[in-house]
């Protein structure tokens, strides 16, 4: 366990994290947390040690060129720096490559971190594919740790059961400690796998806006989401079986969803459009 006696005082710390590789379709969940690192700033605190947890032959070291001349290693692992926002609360952010091994102590690890800190909630992100089509609002599904949050943040339950990853262990660990604890999955259409994947990585952003309580300035993003789903668009419109499979996509999700206009989301998106106006984004 990393030694945390240099770092000061937190104010409300939350935590938000995601990993690369099978929790993480598109990119999409590391991609918040880069987006709120490189929104907000953010300083490296302490990083898990890499020769415990992973298996470098899964896991492999990238090779960096230097000038030219050397080379450097970039080893995997998993760091936990802390962003300071507008808004007074402090947010950790973890990211890195999902542990090969010996999850139960990487949980425990990270767990004593958060405790040490003073972390009473944690935001954890990830990304699945799925038979869902490009053209329709990302579905963003969650776990939590107590039925009351879901009420008042209006979470979509998940019904998933089958294998899981280190989001799954993790979310275990932290509701078992007493952590308030989110788990947020985004649905990315399996046929557009490939990162990056913006409008998921948008989704997932707008629901930690508000299991955080803060707003988080898009930047680009948002551009960003619309260019892809053009660009998904065009490359439907040029073969007539993917075009007619996007269609049937179409209509099994609105036969089968109610209707998203519902008084209650017309008010949470309302609210959140004041605040990015007296943010100046």
């Amino acid at each position: 366990m990393p030694e945390l006696d240099s770092v000061g005082k937190l104010v409300e710390p939350v935590m938000v994290a995601a990993f690369e590789g099978w929790n993480d379709a598109g990119d999409a969940a590391s991609a918040v947390v880069e987006h709120l690192a490189t929104t907000w700033g953010s300083e490296e605190l302490l990083s898990l040690d890499s020769e415990d947890y992973y298996d470098f032959q899964v896991a492999r070291p990238r090779v960096k060129s230097v000038d030219g001349n050397s080379q450097s290693i970039r080893w995997p692992g998993v760091k936990v720096s802390v962003s300071r926002p507008p808004g007074g609360r402090d947010v950790l952010l973890v990211r890195g490559s999902e542990p090969s091994m010996r999850w139960r102590g990487f949980a425990s690890d990270l767990l004593s971190v958060a405790q040490e800190l003073g972390v009473r909630r944690v935001v954890l992100l990830g990304a699945l594919l799925a038979d869902v089509p490009h053209t329709r609002p990302v579905p963003v599904t969650s776990v939590f740790s107590h039925p009351e949050l879901a009420k008042t943040m209006n979470l979509e339950p998940t019904t998933y059961d089958g294998p899981t990853g280190i989001i799954g262990v993790l979310h275990d660990v932290f509701s078992r400690a007493g952590v308030e604890t989110f788990s947020l999955w985004a649905a990315v259409p399996h046929y557009v796998a490939q990162p990056p994947s913006p409008k998921a990585t948008l989704a997932l952003l707008r629901r930690v806006e508000d299991t955080l309580d803060l707003t988080v300035r898009l930047g680009e993003l948002p551009e960003d989401a619309r260019a892809w789903e053009r660009g998904v668009d065009e490359l439907a419109a040029e073969d007539s079986d993917v075009a007619g499979y996007v269609r049937s996509l179409e209509e099994a999700k609105d036969a089968s969803e109610l209707p998203e206009a519902t008084g209650e989301a017309i008010a949470r998106e309302f609210e959140r459009y004041l605040k990015r106006r007296g943010q100046g984004s």
